[in-house]
């Protein structure tokens, strides 16, 4: 589905990803840790267009996207959702919806299906269907906001920080639904400082650092591959 190789890319002369490669398949999801500022989310708007690469591959479906708008890689059929659960806060929760099909005609006859998928897995935005979204609660507007790159029936979704102003509790329920939507067929990558809770619902997980990715294994093996990666850099750092 995705295939980035060597990637290079910053902000104007100021470098922040280098080399990065990897790859994701149709219905698989990976998860991307690190701290602050290691270019996580500087790796998500290069995906989506909003950033274009020094140098290096992004291959969508065996076509190069590294040079498109996002509003082209958009129609290609990956959606970018960016943290902070921003959503139009002045509109209802309805029509919130329905901007995540605008420009894309080819998904509007599957809008009022895609819709009650929605609102049957989350009742309780459906009981604010006609409310403002300013009106919700931080989760709630996560939800919102991963509900129109929903409707819009991507065949990747980048979802970056998705826990970030949402309470714990909420967190399961979100990560649950980007599961099932996976087993649909959507290759999804999560950006996501708790790796730790993200991780039972991920496939794959890269971890990067200062730009670079420093650990790459199965999810599932995350906390062990950790445990090893730190005592190998403390037993370097003693050695040197």
């Amino acid at each position: 589905m995705l295939e980035v190789n060597q990637l290079v890319a910053g902000y104007g002369s100021i470098p922040v990803l280098q080399d990065v490669s990897f790859s994701i398949k149709p219905g698989e999801i990976l998860l991307i840790g690190g701290e602050n500022g290691a270019g996580k989310s500087t790796l998500m708007r290069v995906l989506a267009g909003f950033i274009k690469p020094t140098s290096g591959s992004i291959l969508f479906e065996g076509n190069s996207i590294a040079n498109l708008a996002p509003e082209q890689v958009a129609q290609n059929g990956l959606r970018l959702v960016l943290d902070g659960h921003r959503v139009f806060p002045e509109l209802s929760v309805y029509d919130n919806l329905r901007l995540g099909v605008a420009g894309l005609p080819h998904v509007r006859s599957s809008f009022q299906q895609m819709v009650t998928q929605i609102f049957d897995l989350f009742p309780n935005l459906a009981e604010k269907r006609d409310a403002l979204a300013h009106d919700l609660s931080g989760g709630q507007q996560q939800i919102l906001a991963l509900a129109q790159a929903f409707v819009a029936g991507p065949k990747l979704l980048l979802c970056d920080e998705p826990s970030l102003g949402v309470a714990q509790a909420l967190l399961p329920p979100i990560l649950s639904f980007l599961k099932d939507w996976a087993q649909q067929g959507t290759a999804i990558v999560i950006v996501d400082q708790h790796i730790k809770i993200a991780a039972p619902y991920a496939d794959n997980a890269l971890i990067m650092q200062r730009g670079e990715i420093v650990l790459r294994c199965e999810a599932d093996q995350l906390d062990s591959k950790m445990a090893d990666f730190h005592k190998s850099r403390q037993n370097s750092y003693v050695h040197a």
